[in-house]
């Protein structure tokens, strides 16, 4: 049988999607390693075969054509067929091999995955580690991530959640800041307190404070206050550690900075409210093995007691 393809064809493909969907000659040849002479010589070659022009192009921008839209479409679901078919079979595999690419929040990188990073790399040394560190969501699906882990309950049903722990919350502050302002005994003592706000990146609105009362019920604590932090939230615990005020961050990223004297929990009859942590793959693929292995044992690390 003749063939209809060839691998320069495919690969051609795979720059035509990845230009549409970053709108960009420039931005796919950078997420794909190549130049973007290659990009643009590549959708050349492929229009010529084609026939038809698949990108209107000015000097500034890139837009597809009627007859490109459409197969951008039947390209798009054929390489997701095609990255089906390898995920089933690696699926098969024992040994765990390639690429993973991951997303995970500042928060939970510094603090809790980086420091486990070496030890599955040993525990896996056939499989390579992309690391996406920040705090904007990024689409699993269409952004070509393996994993994402997220702060919140999942609501994406296209995605399957494993639950990495209910973290705890807690209050800060600086011994120093403290020295001059005085510990809070009770929750109304915090208004004539500086307490630092984090600004929700989603939303442009101040995060509450998360509490428990004297009956043990979590409430939320809104508060106006002149300091705040947007985008990321590691920096109201650094404007705390240098004595501006109070936070609200979890135990686990505060527990250094107490055990070397920085930060001093404060209101700890307070603290103890949560927010979930979830690791999480789309639903309809099939799992490879480097896959099921870094799940598991990112699970099993963050669960395990000490």
């Amino acid at each position: 049988m003749a063939r209809s393809f060839d691998p320069v064809q495919l690969g051609s493909i795979e720059l035509f999607c990845k230009a549409a969907e970053l709108g960009s000659f420039t931005a796919a040849a950078e997420a794909l390693g190549v130049t973007p002479a290659a990009v643009s010589r590549s959708i050349a070659r492929l229009e010529q075969r084609l026939g038809v022009r698949l990108f209107v192009r000015t000097t500034r921008s890139i837009r597809l054509t009627e007859d490109g839209a459409l197969y951008r479409a039947e390209c798009q679901q054929a390489l997701e067929q095609i990255a089906e078919a390898e995920r089933a079979i690696t699926g098969r595999q024992t040994t765990p091999t390639g690429l993973l690419r991951i997303s995970v929040p500042t928060t939970y990188a510094h603090h809790r995955l980086l420091p486990l990073l070496p030890a599955f790399a040993q525990a896996y040394p056939g499989v390579a580690l992309e690391l996406n560190i920040g705090n904007r969501n990024v689409d699993l699906v269409d952004d070509g991530y393996d994993l994402v882990i997220r702060l919140g309950e999942p609501q994406d049903s296209r995605l399957i959640a494993r639950k990495l722990e209910d973290a705890t919350l807690g209050l800060f502050a600086a011994p120093a800041y403290l020295a001059v302002r005085g510990h809070p005994q009770v929750l109304a003592d915090l208004a004539g307190h500086d307490c630092i706000q984090f600004i929700l990146p989603s939303t442009g609105r101040p995060l509450p404070w998360l509490l428990r009362d004297a009956q043990h019920r979590v409430v939320d604590h809104a508060f106006q206050s002149r300091q705040r932090v947007h985008e990321d939230v590691l920096g109201v615990v650094t404007w705390a550690r240098a004595g501006g005020g109070i936070c609200q961050i979890y135990h686990f990223i505060a527990e250094e900075a107490v055990r070397r004297g920085e930060l001093v929990e404060v209101l700890p009859q307070l603290a103890g409210a949560t927010r979930p942590f979830s690791i999480l793959y789309p639903q309809n693929r099939h799992l490879s093995a480097r896959v099921r292995a870094f799940v598991d044992f990112v699970v099993e690390a963050v669960r395990r007691p000490g």
